[in-house]
């Protein structure tokens, strides 16, 4: 089994983590997660979306985030865009990167954003072309590539189907996720394999979420396919809408501590990681929702 030498995380904790707390989350406590992410060696973070404030008020300080951050060299600084005028909104802030974002569940599509998966995509054509021609990479999140709430399981064919529209539409790489934490370990790797009929092994990188608590075990076996990039969420911030109660991203403390005890490099001190997450913890109020935090936590306490 050869596995990657090297794993890349890209921390979605500070957008995808805090996009659905319910309490508002200030500005300069956003601005200081990145900051801590950073300093513990996150080299790709996903700091907010340039959506609607009427749909997700959390991100309406979009634009003061970004104009707050310190940026580090060699830090990759993301933003969802949902569309060309969040894409515009966007452009002034100078992201190193969009994500822009479609299901494989057509259910998923038509309840979420009332159109079909083929036109979701093509929403986005002016918006990767605009992005591409600013010299700005595209990422595309896939949503429900192994499960969906509304259809149940998700075949692989479907999983193809929108990576080859994201294709199309010129975007550069694709995150195939477990948006509900339904999948397991051959049913993740063959939606990877799917994805894979259109992307290079370095264009494609792993979303999963925690809900059956699987996000682990898909992990590893991701890694056995040679995935060598992963979105995770510093101390599990993100529940999972569809699942009352259920956690959501897997932490990046926990794939952390995965990877470096299999001697897999990622460039990220976890003890500084797990400040990370402790810092946002304390801010809402709960504990880090990671095994890892807490074993650490408990044992620098005794």
């Amino acid at each position: 089994m050869k596995l990657p030498p090297k794993v890349k995380l890209v921390d979605v904790g500070p957008r995808d983590g805090l996009q659905n707390e319910k309490q508002p989350v200030p500005a300069a406590v956003k601005i200081e997660l990145v900051h801590r992410l950073q300093a513990a060696g996150l080299r790709e973070i996903e700091v907010t979306s340039f959506v609607s404030p009427k749909w997700v008020p959390q991100m309406a300080d979009a634009a003061s985030v970004m104009a707050g951050i310190e940026r580090q060299a060699g830090v990759r600084y993301s933003v969802l865009t949902p569309n060309l005028q969040g894409f515009e909104a966007a452009l002034k802030t100078r992201p190193d990167e969009i994500v822009v974002f479609g299901a494989a569940s057509e259910a998923f599509s038509q309840k979420n954003i009332n159109c079909s998966i083929a036109e979701s995509i093509e929403r986005f054509r002016p918006v990767a072309e605009a992005a591409r021609a600013a010299g700005i990479y595209v990422r595309g999140a896939m949503s429900c590539c192994v499960g969906c709430p509304y259809e149940g399981e998700i075949a692989p064919e479907r999983v193809a189907y929108l990576a080859g529209l994201m294709k199309d539409i010129g975007v550069q790489h694709v995150g195939v996720a477990d948006t509900i934490g339904v999948g397991t370990p051959l049913k993740v790797q063959r939606a990877l394999e799917a994805a894979l009929r259109h992307y290079e092994i370095d264009d494609v990188s792993g979303h999963y979420h925690d809900t059956y608590g699987q996000a682990l075990a898909n992990t590893l076996a991701s890694l056995e396919l040679g995935v060598w990039q992963y979105d995770t969420s510093v101390a599990g911030l993100g529940g999972c809408p569809y699942a009352k109660g259920a956690t959501g991203n897997v932490a990046t403390e926990d794939v952390v501590y995965l990877l470096h005890g299999m001697g897999i490099d990622t460039g990220i001190n976890l003890d500084k990681l797990v400040d990370a997450g402790k810092f946002i913890s304390e801010f809402l109020g709960r504990k880090p929702n990671s095994r890892a935090a807490q074993a650490i936590l408990n044992k620098r306490a005794g």
